[in-house]
């Protein structure tokens, strides 16, 4: 078979890019070694963790704050079954979604290990070991990351796991050992502390989510202590250990001392690494970089060989899922002859605990590393109507502009429904916007939103109004 375009993965870089490639007109071709389509994210990854952290949430609410907005109940507790039978649905129904739209636009598709027999030729070798080999005249790489451990550290699956055994649990932990304080292993160690476990972090660094504000690491940290979690920070892990039901966690402190956690899980959470096995890559020439990860590509996402394009979490950048749904659509336009953009730096950040955080532009620390004259707005939820009604007052909204043009030079957000509130955000940078714009733009009462244009309105001369 002959196709004008060959998806290698078909997480959500690999089917946007091959949708987009079909509503062009180019004939195209997926490739998925699993039976289910959406990678990591629909499958192990952002889809169910986002499921368990809404049952889990549920959960907290009806047993912490329900009495309070004078609802009464009677013997609550945890069907976890249930919860994470609810979770696979929601997979099921997604994945099967992403079925549904090869059809309809029309994309062949292939169950199979796709690799390179030359450039332009595809080697897909099934299940049952038989292959096959189609032809292309361009070839998308997307098939994503997978999770990365330490050297001191002997995953089993069993007791000491990554995120996708952290899905796909039978028990609640009791001590749950997380390693890596960044937006996996919070977000997974929320469900599970908001379900009674506890939780300790052992963290490398001084801070949490460490690539954001650090006023945002700051105030998450108080707010997961609230929900069970203990901190250590600035701890080196240096093994792990399983007997039995219970793992040991041996690290030092800052001051060289040993330290030990033990628990009867051990989640590690330190990060994702390429998953570029099996491609083929040394047949076209093509050699990774950055410690052997990374495809090299250049501004056009295209690799050192002609007509071979790579996008998402096997190039360099933020390993996350809308970006490589940006990066496919790029890919796509361009070979098509259009001439697409993606601003790097107005990709959001999100982490989806309760209180969600996000982020867009520049932090704090940054502008100050270059030397760039700032100034900074925040409005605090605690002081917004809408949030008091809701019960989340945790957090803040801060806005950063140039102190000069007043341009908008990053916004930060912890607190209810960030996530969704970042893409206004996202929107008036991309039109660059200044502080003033937002805070003169009409939000409506009451709505979260409004610490928005409060913070706005507090790096324009400081001028909030409602604080």
């Amino acid at each position: 078979m002959q196709y004008d375009v060959v998806v290698i993965g078909s997480g959500p870089g690999g089917y946007v890019s091959a949708i987009r490639c079909a509503q062009l007109g180019l004939k195209t071709a997926i490739i998925e070694k699993y039976s289910t389509f959406g990678g990591t994210c629909l499958n192990v990854g952002c889809i169910p963790s986002k499921a368990l952290l809404d049952s889990s949430e549920h959960y907290l609410n009806a047993e912490k704050h329900f009495k309070e907005h004078g609802i009464e109940l009677k013997d609550l507790k945890v069907n976890f079954k249930q919860m994470v039978s609810r979770k696979n649905e929601v997979v099921a129904q997604t994945t099967a979604g992403i079925t549904f739209l090869m059809k309809k636009n029309k994309i062949t598709t292939y169950e199979g290990v796709g690799s390179f027999v030359d450039k332009n030729t595809i080697k897909i070798t099934k299940k049952d070991g038989s292959s096959e080999e189609i032809s292309s005249k361009n070839v998308i790489i997307a098939t994503g990351s997978k999770p990365s451990s330490l050297p001191s550290i002997k995953v089993d699956k069993k007791r000491i796991i990554t995120s996708t055994e952290a899905l796909s649990l039978t028990e609640i932990p009791k001590n749950l050992i997380l390693i890596g304080g960044g937006v996996i292993g919070l977000e997974l160690g929320s469900v599970y502390a908001r379900l009674g476990a506890k939780v300790t972090v052992l963290e490398y660094l001084d801070s949490i989510i460490p690539t954001m504000d650090k006023g945002l690491g700051k105030e998450l940290q108080k707010s997961l202590k609230n929900i069970g979690f203990e901190f250590l920070l600035s701890h080196k892990v240096t093994g792990a250990t399983v007997k039995g039901k219970k793992v040991t966690v041996t690290a030092e402190d800052s001051k060289g001392n040993e330290v030990v956690v033990e628990g009867d899980y051990c989640l590690v959470a330190v990060g994702r690494i390429a998953y570029t096995e099996g491609l083929g890559l040394d047949k076209i020439g093509i050699e990774l970089e950055e410690r052997g990860k990374k495809i090299p590509v250049d501004e056009h996402l295209e690799t050192p060989v002609k007509g071979v394009f790579a996008i998402g979490d096997v190039v360099k950048g933020a390993m996350l899922a809308h970006k490589a749904e940006e990066e496919g659509v790029y890919v796509a336009e361009l070979i098509a002859g259009q001439k697409p953009h993606v601003n790097y730096n107005l990709i959001p950040g999100v982490v989806y605990t309760w209180p969600e955080v996000a982020s867009v532009g520049a932090t704090e620390d940054q502008l100050k590393k270059d030397g760039k004259k700032y100034k900074s707005g925040s409005y605090p939820f605690k002081a917004s109507a809408r949030a008091r009604a809701s019960m989340d007052t945790e957090g803040f909204v801060k806005v950063l502009a140039d102190a000069e043009t007043d341009e908008i030079l990053g916004i930060h957000i912890i607190g209810p429904r960030a996530a969704d509130l970042i893409a206004e955000a996202v929107v008036a940078m991309e039109f660059r916007a200044s502080a003033e714009d937002i805070a003169r733009i009409c939000h409506a009462h009451p709505t979260y939103s409004e610490a928005t244009k409060e913070a706005a309105l507090a790096a324009t001369a400081n001028r909030a109004i409602n604080i």
